[in-house]
């Protein structure tokens, strides 16, 4: 039996994604931005499903911004559009961070156990494509003005004296975003360049296109790819490259923005009229197509977690919210639990150090959590986050006087939490749920609570979800705990369980 593709091919926040083929297995890198451990890789032996199978690095850099230490953080920063190839027996991932104004390079001989090596050169080579040509090694990147930079034989470095100039200027006439998102290939003799822009007429979404050319420094001849939206709110599918399946077939592997839950990634068949490669079916990008490999079962990409572990090393699902302080939390502290202590004090959950995430999931997702908050001190705040520049949470706020109440809060206008509703609690132990909806026209979370875990109530009104360039990402579910007055207290976290929904509305539980 073969496998199906069916688009997109996961419905959660994996954006910028570059596929290669080494044997019979896929590989994937995407962008992650300010969470951490960072650069996830992913495995799958069809294009379809995909597993993820560790990261990169385990933070990027130890500064202040990358602590959420300076009251702004990396937010739509850190690292943007990896790419990921393979050569000469080494697996390399490169992008840029605009934060650090850096190019970085990361190499291993084993992706799917590492350990990476890494360098860093100056400047920034925006939205990255390695070129590995005839003994030469190359990344072209930019946006507009595209450039082409030559790095030494062994990619760790810029080639002192080598190629470093302008490759090709894309058009500008009626474009409001000019091609970026670089992804170079070779194949039966031409050199093709993959780029995303977008027009300010036709359509006026991000579309496909490819420069093609059979000398590396040019000319190139333009042609348009794919100018597609998949039915869904003229968001258009690009921005990505090529990949053969070893069975004489081809395909790309693009993504898509999806509202709320962030950009989806995406796979169209490939065929090749005169050298030039044809994207989709009849020029769209088809809602499912057949493939000649093998069908798999699909693999989570966020989990349920009862936290029991043997020592501090929490599984693949779970990112930090920017760098983690590892003096600050513990599974293993209480075992079963999750320990988060309070350090520096913070104005909202979106400045709280040491919150700890997972990707939220179309059509619908729902996270619970039962949270025992008998250590917070007063001016403490615990719970459960729909994480992202326009938050929502539900949690407990601890008071001067002793008392506890349990609230849900938005992101107000001076940035900091806004109490849309707010009831006395007693008890030490408080279950938490927050529901999301990601279906057309919808971008919904609700929160809820519970004394015993089965009868819950509502708190405060549903959350529209909305998707900003501020953060960059699609929302995620935050587990939090922090300081607004003193630090030194905890909450402990007995689990968090997840469910993904296929129908209209997150069950109970």
């Amino acid at each position: 039996m073969s496998a199906v593709i069916s688009n997109p091919i996961v419905w959660a926040d994996v954006p910028d994604p570059c596929v290669i083929r080494v044997g019979s297995a896929f590989y994937m890198v995407s962008t992650s931005m300010h969470s951490m451990p960072g650069c996830p890789i992913l495995k799958s032996v069809n294009l379809r499903d995909w597993e993820l199978i560790g990261y990169v690095y385990d933070t990027l850099e130890d500064n202040e911004a990358h602590r959420l230490q300076d009251g702004r953080g990396i937010y739509g920063k850190g690292s943007w559009a990896a790419c990921l190839r393979q050569h000469g027996g080494w697996f390399h991932v490169c992008f840029s961070s605009n934060d650090m104004d850096r190019f970085y390079m990361y190499r291993t001989r084993d992706i799917e156990r590492g350990p990476w090596e890494r360098h860093v050169m100056p400047g920034l080579l925006h939205d990255p494509s390695l070129l590995f040509d005839d003994g030469r090694v190359y990344v072209i990147h930019g946006n507009g003005d595209i450039r082409i930079t030559e790095l030494t034989a062994d990619a760790t470095a810029r080639l002192p004296g080598g190629v470093d100039r302008l490759l090709l200027a894309t058009e500008t006439e009626g474009i409001g975003l000019c091609c970026e998102g670089c992804h170079a290939f070779q194949r039966n003799g031409f050199y093709y360049l993959f780029f995303i822009e977008w027009p300010r007429t036709g359509n006026r979404r991000r579309r496909q296109l490819v420069y093609r050319s059979q000398r590396l420094l040019g000319p190139y001849e333009r042609r348009e790819l794919l100018d597609d939206d998949l039915g869904y709110r003229n968001n258009g599918v690009a921005q990505g490259g090529i990949v053969d399946d070893g069975l004489g077939g081809w395909h790309a592997v693009l993504f898509q923005d999806h509202g709320a839950v962030g950009r989806v990634p995406c796979v169209v068949p490939v065929t090749w009229e005169d050298d030039w490669p044809v994207f989709g079916v009849d020029a769209k990008a088809p809602l499912s197509y057949a493939t000649g490999l093998p069908a798999s079962a699909p693999q989570p990409l966020a989990a349920s977690d009862e936290f029991d572990y043997g020592s501090d090393r929490l599984g693949l699902f779970w990112q930090w919210n920017h760098n983690p302080d590892p003096r600050l939390w513990s599974v293993t502290e209480r075992p079963g639990y999750l320990r988060l202590r309070t350090g520096m004090l913070a104005s909202s959950v979106e400045y709280a150090r040491n919150t700890l995430t997972q990707r939220t999931e179309g059509p619908a997702c729902s996270a619970s959590v039962l949270l025992d908050a008998a250590g917070l001190l007063p001016g403490d705040r615990a719970g459960l986050a729909a994480l992202s520049s326009q938050f929502g949470l539900i949690g407990l706020r601890a008071e001067a006087d002793g008392k506890r109440s349990v609230v849900m809060a938005v992101k107000g206008e001076d940035g900091g939490e806004l109490v849309r509703e707010s009831r006395p609690y007693a008890k030490d132990c408080i279950f938490l749920r927050l529901d999301c909806r990601f279906e057309e026209g919808e971008d919904i979370a609700e929160f809820f609570y519970s004394e015993d875990g089965a009868a819950w109530e509502r708190l405060g009104p549903p959350l529209e979800m909305a998707y900003t360039l501020h953060h960059f990402m699609g929302y995620r579910f935050g587990l939090f705990c922090y300081a607004t007055e003193h630090a030194g207290g905890f909450a402990d976290l007995d689990y968090f369980r997840y469910r993904k929904v296929s129908g209209r509305t997150a069950a109970d539980g």
